[in-house]
């Protein structure tokens, strides 16, 4: 066997993912009162208010302007998920032929009562700097609110979310919503990625208060490392393995294409032609 087959295989025995324990998909406690609900036909309270980025007081039915809504609930200081979901809605927005602000509106909203005016309008201003499409400052709207409004919102998307005051932060799920100009709840998008054409045909749908079916519920939490156990979150580890699996996969290939090499030369290097070193003869 060839040098290069032989680390090949070493590295494939040193990052073959290790089996979990047997109680590793018991969800961590923190995670049994969190997740994303699909309240579909359901009625969104458009009387409960809100801050707008220059700390204006709102309803959420004052900014419906008759176009269907995508909704998103993030929080602005959120360490891990919210960052994504937001990066990911930014991709997707992009990849539309629909722009925000004029076929359609997108409202984000913290779930932090601490959040302020102030980190709402540095979060906008930074999507939008992304965005660049004309007219989505008056179509991309980011709030925050008092707890109160937060859980009412919350409870009524089906967005179920904790504090964990020990870390100072917040355990949640990962999602997007698109409403009809109405404000009813049409679609579910979960994770943080979403695909640009069931966005689309969401919105195309929810503009004709179409509401869409239930979708499978493959859902991200955002709860970080316990350093005090040394676990992950059973979803956590569910991406770890993921990313293991796909490593173990290249290295596979890596191992199959030497192989073949070797097959093909019949396992013996290429003979290193003479070479003369006299010029005349003997």
């Amino acid at each position: 066997m060839s040098r290069g087959l032989t680390l090949a295989l070493a590295l494939l025995i040193g990052l073959a993912p290790v089996a979990a324990p047997a109680n590793s998909d018991t969800p961590p406690a923190a995670l049994r009162d969190v997740g994303l609900d699909q309240r579909l036909n359901q009625q969104v309270p458009l009387d409960l208010s809100f801050r707008n980025e220059v700390g204006e007081t709102v309803t959420l039915g004052s900014l419906m302007r008759g176009k269907p809504v995508i909704l998103s609930l993030v929080y602005y200081e959120c360490p891990m998920l919210c960052t994504l979901v937001l990066n990911g809605l930014l991709g997707s927005m992009k990849a539309l032929p629909f722009d925000a602000g004029n076929e359609f509106d997108v409202i984000t909203v913290s779930f932090n009562p601490r959040d302020t005016p102030e980190l709402a309008a540095k979060k906008k201003a930074a999507y939008l700097a992304e965005y660049r499409r004309p007219g989505a400052e008056q179509g991309w709207h980011f709030l925050t609110g008092d707890d109160a409004s937060i859980k009412r919102l919350a409870a009524a998307v089906g967005f179920r979310y904790t504090y964990l005051p020990d870390k100072g932060e917040f355990a949640h799920a990962a999602g997007i919503m698109v409403l009809t100009p109405q404000g009813v709840l049409a679609r579910y998008f979960y994770g943080v990625e979403y695909a640009p054409r069931d966005v689309k045909f969401g919105l195309m749908e929810a503009a004709e208060n179409r509401i869409g079916t239930p979708v499978d519920q493959l859902q991200l939490f955002c709860y970080r490392y316990d350093a005090t156990t040394g676990r992950y979150t059973n979803q956590v580890m569910t991406l770890i393995r993921l990313g293991g699996a796909l490593t173990v996969l290249a290295i596979v290939g890596f191992i199959l294409r030497a192989w073949w090499r070797e097959r093909g030369t019949g396992g013996k290097r290429p003979s290193t032609p003479a070479v003369a070193t006299g010029g005349g003869r003997q």
